[in-house]
């Protein structure tokens, strides 16, 4: 599992491990189903001390993200993963649209407009799309 912290960063590194994992998720790097390492291994790996990676393991298991079942192992859960996903997907587009319709109001575009021409350029690409 690549996961890397910087540990010169003011982010406690188990919150970075917390952030990771749900990117690697979110990103479909790690899967439903798949294994994370032990704590123990895990913490070996990356040189930090074994409470840091129990801590954010609680976190992510806290959050629904990841399950450990005695005996077996630590897995990405699966129904976490559609959630975080869709949430993640659903803020980086509120984003990106934010982003635009800021851009577009300082310009001195009115909102009709902006709809207007959203609009348009939704239908040209639904009819590309059917194209192909």
């Amino acid at each position: 599992m690549n996961l890397k912290v910087d540990t010169h960063s003011k982010v406690p590194i188990y919150i970075q491990i917390v952030e990771r994992v749900k990117h690697m998720i979110a990103t479909g790097e790690m899967k439903p189903g798949d294994q994370l390492p032990t704590v123990r291994q895990l913490a070996q790996d990356m040189r930090v001390n074994l409470n840091t990676i129990a801590r954010a393991y609680r976190l992510l298991n806290d959050a629904g993200v990841i399950s450990t079942q005695q005996g077996r192992g630590t897995f990405v859960r699966e129904r976490s993963y559609d959630r975080a996903l869709s949430r993640m997907r659903a803020e980086k587009l509120k984003a990106l649209m934010d982003q635009i319709i800021l851009e577009a109001l300082s310009l001195g575009y009115k909102p009709a407009e902006i709809r207007s021409t959203f609009d348009l350029a939704v239908k040209q690409l639904e009819k590309e799309s059917n194209r192909s």
